[in-house]
């Protein structure tokens, strides 16, 4: 059952006993690397539970991760959290025990500041691989957010400013919802516009087969909610949000580092309790999707030089396997994804791609078809292989949109995978090639 949603203001603050902090500590050194055009960016926040609450995570499986990500997924066992430090500017990654010095430092500095426990606070970074923390500025930082803590709107947008790398905007939302006859609220706030195909698990690390997920700058998400839940159910609610949204983008094929998904559920929604197997479940099961999607929608809307936004589905694959690869193969490549910018409907380039996936394909059974949001009916391309008698004039107005459906079926059998794709542009090459001559050019 879907709950009835209303959008509200705050995005991590809107739930109850949750503030937030954002501020400018100069982590990625003022007039060096990508991003220095914004100036006096915050570039580190806080987000602060007034108690103790229960936590879920998803992190990148890339076998090169960051420090933060290895602090964060040893902490998670406790099964509990109450602040998460996060900074921009600086991934702290590939920075060897040095780096795991300055993720703890972080953690436990945070705890002293907010004068918490030990053990309750995570971490997350994002910026330049390689670079060393600041550390004497991180601690200003984490000084003058705390004492900057509020639960104001504000507060929220400018903890999700802090984040952003690359972004061109802050990404936020925030969702009201009947738990159990009481008023329940989750927020969110994400960054991420380069380095962008998440493929997150639970521990970080690689499964065998993820049914919903392939294994592929930095995606970082925050989430807080004042559900009362149990930590199995909202580890279980997070990896099925996850399936469906941010491991179903792609901006440029990359997997980052540093990607991380975190809830917070401080409970003081005062809701009985959801376990996996209570009926209320499913209801915050899918509000947590909504925020999710959203969220990770958002990412790619604002990816670096992004220019058109294509939701790729591919239907009639043997298995979910191969429905993931097939779409994956057309998301990704640099063929396909030129011919979007350019809006040149080339299905060649789409059957190509599906024919050089592991996925199962006979040519002669493969539809390719074009859908804009404003219509309900699929112009097809091509029917079991061969071209229809849609005019290139008719097919280009499908793809000039700069938000359209592209459709696949392999007509093999039942499984479908969709993928949210973002277009290649001359200025997504532009930014991130850089002039070695020019460090201020350079990017993460």
């Amino acid at each position: 059952m879907k709950p009835k949603l209303k959008l509200v203001d705050g995005s991590i603050i809107a739930p109850r006993g949750f503030r937030a902090s954002g501020v400018f500590c100069d982590i990625k050194r003022l007039g060096t690397g990508k991003g220095s055009q914004k100036g006096r960016k915050r570039d580190l926040a806080l987000i602060v539970s007034e108690r103790p609450a229960t936590v879920a995570g998803m992190f990148t499986t890339n076998q090169v991760c960051a420090a933060p990500v290895k602090v964060c997924a040893a902490r998670m066992k406790r099964g509990q959290a109450q602040v998460v430090v996060v900074n921009s500017g600086n991934a702290n990654a590939c920075t060897g025990r040095q780096g795991m010095a300055d993720a703890l430092t972080m953690v436990r500095f945070t705890e002293q500041a907010l004068n918490l426990p030990a053990g309750l606070a995570l971490v997350g970074s994002t910026g330049r691989i390689g670079v060393t923390m600041p550390m004497d500025h991180v601690r200003a930082g984490i000084i003058e957010a705390a004492t900057l803590l509020g639960d104001r709107p504000e507060h929220g947008l400018q903890a999700a400013e802090a984040i952003m790398t690359s972004d061109t905007k802050p990404k936020q939302i925030a969702v009201e919802f009947k738990l159990g006859g009481r008023t329940v609220r989750i927020g969110g706030i994400c960054k991420g516009a380069g380095m962008i195909q998440p493929g997150m698990s639970a521990t970080g690390a690689r499964p065998a087969a993820l049914p919903h997920a392939g294994l592929h700058s930095t995606m970082l998400c925050f989430i807080t909610t004042d559900a009362a839940i149990a930590a199995p159910a909202l580890q279980a609610a997070l990896r099925e949000a996850v399936a469906h949204s941010f491991n179903r983008i792609t901006v440029d094929g990359d997997m980052s580092t540093n990607d991380t998904v975190l809830v917070l559920a401080n409970g003081l929604a005062k809701n009985v309790e959801c376990g996996v197997r209570s009926a209320d479940f499913k209801k915050f099961q899918a509000a947590l999707n909504h925020v999710c999607l959203e969220l990770a929608k958002l990412i790619v809307r604002d990816g670096e030089g992004v220019h058109r936004v294509v939701t790729v589905r591919v239907n009639g694959a043997k298995n979910l396997q191969e429905a993931d690869a097939a779409a994956r193969a057309v998301a990704n490549s640099a063929l396909v994804k030129t011919s979007w910018h350019g809006g040149d409907p080339n299905w060649g380039r789409i059957i190509d791609a599906i024919g050089y996936s592991p996925a199962t394909v006979v040519e002669e059974k493969v539809d390719i078809g074009y859908r804009s949001a404003n219509r309900r009916k699929t112009l097809w391309s091509l029917r079991r292989g061969q071209p229809t008698r849609a005019t290139f004039k008719e097919l280009c107005l499908a793809v000039a949109p700069k938000e359209f459906e592209l459709h696949i079926n392999l007509n093999l059998g039942q499984a479908s995978a969709v993928m949210y794709a973002a277009d290649l542009t001359e200025a997504y090459v532009d930014y991130n090639k850089g002039d070695v001559t020019d460090p201020t050019t350079l990017g993460g």
